[in-house]
């Protein structure tokens, strides 16, 4: 099959990235959102970054109108979903919110479209009996943030297809990105292991008073060569993100030692979330 109408679901900071990054590869894309408000804030970014990208020389005049062409931001999930080959999911990292919408699309996505979802640890095994399609609903795990980073995880769980496998594969290579395939289910995917195992230390050492989060990061960019510490990679991806991830884990496993640590509680109930809401370990407010 080929695909040539990628729908995007959730028009957030992830979503409509890689709703851009497909309407550059030249597919024909429809993105959409529950909130008006996300999705009219998505539209006037990629109104905004396309002339951008112009007029630092990285994208020609025509490149960028054709992508704009490409690209179309609409209200409903049914208008989205209607003529798709394959739809991203974007959306909370939420078991029961992926259901309920896996559930929703397979009724109103054409029979031959895959169903894939960008969720960071969730695995589709857990998502694609909601279903009539197991074989076609896979994870399609993009890196924060979209347009720039180049990985894209695939994870064929036991109910994949190799074709559903080998068509997401494709597109994620057809979009400049290096896919990478995964032919077991596992929690965190590859990248996501590394990262949580660097998170959950920092965090324990933040939380015992060994040193400020500012010289954790300090360390490990200075001492390990990595481009940010995870302090400051927590407030990239969303502090909220890191809260949602280890209370679906915690409530999975019932193992208390998998509850989010209670700096990342604290910062979210306060709602200082990171880069996107202008606070979170850092501020940038002024920025």
């Amino acid at each position: 099959m080929e695909i040539k109408h990628i729908t995007v679901v959730g028009a957030g900071n992830m979503g409509h990235q890689i709703a851009l990054c497909a309407a550059l590869a030249g597919f024909r894309v429809k993105c959409t959102d529950i909130s008006a408000e996300i999705l009219a804030k998505a539209e006037r970014f990629a109104d905004s970054y396309l002339p951008e990208r112009v007029a630092k020389g990285r994208l020609t005049a025509e490149a960028a109108e054709q992508a704009r062409a490409n690209l179309a931001f609409v209200p409903t999930v049914e208008e989205a979903a209607a003529d798709a080959d394959l739809v991203i999911e974007a959306v909370i990292e939420k078991l029961d919110v992926k259901r309920a919408l896996f559930a929703q699309l397979d009724q109103v996505a054409p029979p031959h479209a895959i169903l894939a979802s960008n969720s960071s640890y969730i695995v589709s095994s857990k998502i694609a009996d909601a279903t009539g399609r197991p074989a076609q609903v896979c994870n399609m795990h993009f890196f924060n943030p979209a347009l720039v980073m180049k990985l894209v995880e695939v994870v064929q769980g036991p109910h994949v297809s190799d074709e559903t496998a080998e068509a997401v594969m494709q597109v994620a290579s057809k979009m400049g990105k290096v896919p990478v395939l995964l032919h077991k289910e596992v929690y965190g995917f590859l990248v996501n292991r590394f990262v949580q195992a660097a998170r959950q230390e920092a965090l324990k050492l933040f939380d015992m008073g060994v040193a400020s989060y500012e010289d954790i990061d300090t360390a490990v960019v200075n001492g390990l060569g990595y481009p940010m510490g995870p302090f400051q990679l927590m407030d990239l991806a969303g502090i909220d993100l890191a809260y949602h991830v280890a209370m679906e884990r915690y409530r999975e496993s019932g193992d208390p030692a998998q509850r989010p640590s209670p700096t990342v509680v604290e910062k979210f109930v306060k709602g200082e979330w990171g880069r996107k809401v202008g606070k979170g370990f850092y501020d940038y407010t002024k920025q």
